[in-house]
């Protein structure tokens, strides 16, 4: 489906119109009230064995929009040797965030995880020099970076 066919995104998350996720377990939930500032595709290494996909859809909100509602004492971290933290659940190991969600500027969800429509399409593809042989990439009109999209 081309970037043109794609459904509407629907009304952004807002105190409003909150937008709540959580894991496969449903012992992590989280809310967002705030519109995501930015959504992409990661075809690292690092997103491929996270996931166990080809990649990972990202988005971030800002930290002010941001709430855990449960599950704070089940959320357990993996530091790679370079980057951010990973987090995700210790019961049924679904990927969350990067980073921390309680105290960095932006928080980066995993767009999966959401109940719902985020309000926002994913805008970028990134680490491409990375990508998997056995999945094809969609011509799908976003920008394409081989490396992080801010280098």
């Amino acid at each position: 489906m081309s970037e043109a066919e794609q459904t509407p995104p629907a009304e952004p998350p807002s105190p409003e119109n909150p937008l709540q996720g959580g894991c496969l377990c449903g012992a992590v939930r989280f809310e967002i009230t705030a519109p995501f500032l930015s959504a992409g595709y990661c075809h690292c290494t690092r997103c491929q064995r996270r996931t166990g996909t080809g990649s990972s859809a990202n988005g971030r909100v800002p930290q002010s929009g941001f709430r855990l509602l449960q599950g704070a004492d089940r959320l357990r971290s993996y530091q790679p040797p370079t980057g951010v933290p990973k987090l995700f659940c210790a019961g049924c190991g679904s990927a969350l965030f990067s980073g921390d969600p309680l105290s960095d500027e932006q928080v980066a969800v995993r767009l999966g995880a959401l109940d719902r429509d985020p309000g926002i399409r994913p805008q970028f593809r990134q680490f491409l020099a990375s990508a998997v042989s056995w999945e094809s990439i969609p011509e799908d009109g976003l920008p394409r970076h081989p490396g992080s999209r801010g280098t």
